[in-house]
């Protein structure tokens, strides 16, 4: 790309913003919902839980990562021109600034104002003797009994602590011989994270409780000190070559693995004992800059459970998703879905459209349709009760030919893959495991329908998972198409997943690793040598991280075209840098629905004023573009079309969801006077799809 040489010339920190840092600044963005009063209290609550879960992944995959390329000598630069050991140095400060920042919303804030409503957090301390009472009891009848000490002495080596677990470290002292002890219990991860208190809305940490009664643990002996711990392990897979004979048995001795990656990261209580502390260090082998002191409990993602209270008063109001009314029937009944699809494509926007009514049902009417053929589906993750698989374990046993792609290196939902995997296969489906090197990211379904006159091909291309429960959370679009080309294209990446192939070649979908990287950045040219003054481009993604489809943008905003990204998580992209990128704009979408679809869209990229617009699984990151099979389809549609570009628009224009990035790096929350909520907004929008004029009319 020669018209992007000179750029090299710019510093590498002016350039891109590091990565990790970014994530941070994400998962920062995600905590300050849980500082923002304008929000239900119980949902500021849950913010806290999602901001403690996400800082727990990122120790364990990128942390983790960075760990071990310093560990290995590595000497690998990021983009922004730091080593692994900079990065480390980096993230540790900016993570102690976030977690102070946590114990602040949740000591300070949300701990006092649900008191104030009746939701209060005990401390063992603070309870009386009634409530004491009702704690001896659970302990006796529901704690105890699942309670495992385990002593740590020269025939009792340090047992192995498992990821994320909660553990308290005991000092005892034998009362007979003066000998000072050590052992370890673990808090059962099988018991709620907090005690409730027979009120329901009285909460005392399970750790709490449970050193309460350490005596019933170890009977005649002294508690000197005790101290809630947690530790945090690598928990990347690395399949070895020589085991990628048979995927499913490497990703299944990979799983047996992770539990025995090195620990990363060690929480403990800030006033943890100092030969407690040395201790857990040394028998983790972990450096002291490895340990996080908190004062609030440890693992605030327990917080979760008090989105069950059931306190409407302090939640949002739940969302249902509607069925619009292409896809009602009058009689009420389920509407013919392949009739609606021939006589048009068809736009599904989760989780404002209804999942089951729509993709759920397409696959259920076609495993139990006589004309339906075949059906092939790649499944990256899906829910525990997936009304799709069990679609497809019907679909096979009626004697028609399925074909499913299991994803087996889809991150912490490999078991749960492997166990659908084996399902399928039980029931006759042609599974496959995806290819080696590659993870399968696609979200596509192809079925094939005998129509008499010939064999038609429908189909299902979008941006999210086949998962009915994260379907009610993220935001997704997906599209339902008769369009032959596509379909022809599906059969082709079908056909090259399942069997084997080179240099295929797609008429309308972009696909990764092979062309789409390519297509992207000629299509970003094009905008480039478009009529000056006519170039623009819009972005919506997960994360921007790609150094080169970075520098193609700059290029871009360096010669007059006009740029605007949603991107929800990580940019390494910095905007409004002047000579570099004064006509990039960079906002982020953090509410109550994840933002998760991913859109391009081009203002000459069919011909000279003519747009083109892609949805579909990839984010411009190197690892959707050179280390994954993702899929990318047009919006031919006219009305459809225009419906992502109303998406691009309540984006770009909300101001009370919305952050912006600027030049120095920094995010900061957009205020305006418009009062315009993505989120509401797509929830009105979605309502009046779903109602027939004279329902609208009154």
């Amino acid at each position: 790309m020669d018209e992007l040489d000179d750029l090299d010339e710019v510093d590498a920190q002016t350039r891109f913003i590091n990565r990790e840092q970014s994530w941070l600044d994400f998962n920062a963005r995600v905590l300050e919902m849980a500082a923002d009063e304008s929000i239900p209290l119980l949902e500021r609550v849950k913010f806290c839980a999602i901001f403690s879960q996400n800082l727990d992944e990122f120790f364990q995959v990128r942390v983790a990562g960075l760990t071990d390329q310093l560990a290995g000598g590595i000497g690998r630069f990021s983009p922004d021109g730091l080593t692994p050991g900079q990065q480390l140095t980096q993230v540790a400060e900016r993570v102690a600034q976030l977690v102070d920042r946590l114990e602040h919303i949740f000591l300070d804030e949300l701990v006092p104002a649900l008191a104030s409503v009746g939701i209060v957090f005990s401390d063992w301390n603070t309870l009386d003797d009634d409530d004491r009472k009702y704690m001896v009891d659970e302990f006796e009848t529901r704690i105890f009994p699942v309670l495992t000490p385990l002593a740590v002495d020269p025939s009792h080596p340090f047992p192995y602590i498992s990821d994320l677990s909660l553990n308290l470290a005991v000092i005892l002292q034998d009362p007979a011989s003066g000998e000072r002890l050590f052992a370890r219990v673990k808090v059962p991860p099988v018991l709620p994270r907090f005690v409730v208190m027979p009120d329901g809305e009285r909460f005392v940490p399970l750790e709490q409780v449970i050193e309460a009664h350490l005596d019933r643990l170890f009977p005649g002996m002294v508690v000197t000190e005790s101290s809630a711990f947690r530790v945090t392990r690598n928990v990347d897979l690395t399949l070895a070559e020589e085991e990628a004979d048979d995927l499913l048995v490497a990703v299944e001795m990979e799983l047996r693995r992770r539990r025995f990656g090195a620990a990363v990261r060690l929480e403990i209580q800030a006033d943890t004992a100092p030969e407690v502390r040395e201790l857990l260090v040394r028998e983790l082998d972990l450096s002291e800059e490895s340990v996080h002191d908190t004062l609030s409990p440890l693992d605030l993602g327990g917080l979760f459970a008090l989105m069950d209270l059931d306190r409407p008063d302090l939640k949002l109001d739940p969302w249902q998703p509607v069925t619009q009314l292409r896809l009602q029937s009058p009689e009420g009944d389920k509407v013919d879905l392949f009739s609606v699809i021939s006589d048009g494509d068809v736009m599904v926007h989760h989780p404002y459209d209804s999942f089951s009514s729509s993709v759920e049902e397409f696959v259920r009417q076609a495993s139990r349709d006589p004309k339906v053929l075949a059906i092939k589906l790649t499944l990256y993750r899906t829910s525990g009760d997936s009304s799709i698989v069990k679609s497809l374990v019907r679909a096979a046993e009626r004697g028609k030919q399925v074909a499913a792609l299991v994803e087996l290196k889809a991150r912490f939902d490999e078991a749960a893959n492997i166990g659908w995997a084996r399902a399928l296969e039980q029931a006759g489906v042609h599974v496959t495991y995806g290819l080696v090197g590659l993870k399968t990211h696609t979200k596509t379904v192809l079925v094939v329908r005998d129509e008499g006159a010939g064999v038609r091909s429908y189909c299902h291309i979008g941006t999210g998972n086949y998962n009915s429960k994260t379907a009610k959370l993220y935001e997704d679009i997906g599209i339902l198409t008769a369009d032959p080309s596509v379909a022809s294209d599906l059969h082709q990446l079908f056909n090259y997943l399942t069997g084997y192939g080179r240099n295929v070649e797609y008429e309308k979908l972009l696909v990764a690793p092979h062309p789409l990287r390519e297509r992207l950045l000629e299509l970003i040219r094009q905008e480039i040598d478009s009529p000056a003054g006519s170039g623009r481009i819009t972005m919506k993604m997960n994360s921007l991280v790609d150094p080169a489809s970075i520098d193609a943008l700059y290029e871009a905003s360096r010669s007059g075209v006009q740029v605007d990204l949603v991107v929800r998580g990580i940019c390494c992209l910095r905007p409004g840098v002047p000579g570099l990128s004064e006509n990039i704009r960079v906002r982020s979408i953090i509410g109550r629905y994840l933002e998760h679809s991913r859109i391009y869209s081009f203002a000459n990229g069919a011909g000279v004023g003519i747009p083109l617009t892609y949805i579909g699984s990839a984010d411009l990151m190197p690892r959707n573009l050179d280390r994954r099979i993702e899929a990318l389809v047009p919006v031919i549609d006219p009305d459809l079309h225009r419906r992502v570009d109303e998406i691009l628009e309540v984006n770009l224009t909300d101001d009370r969801l919305a952050w912006s990035l600027d030049a120095d790096g920094v995010w900061r929350k957009v205020s305006g006077d418009g009062g315009l909520d993505a989120h509401l907004r797509f929830q009105e929008l979605a309502v009046a799809r779903s109602r027939r004029p004279e329902a609208v009319d009154g």
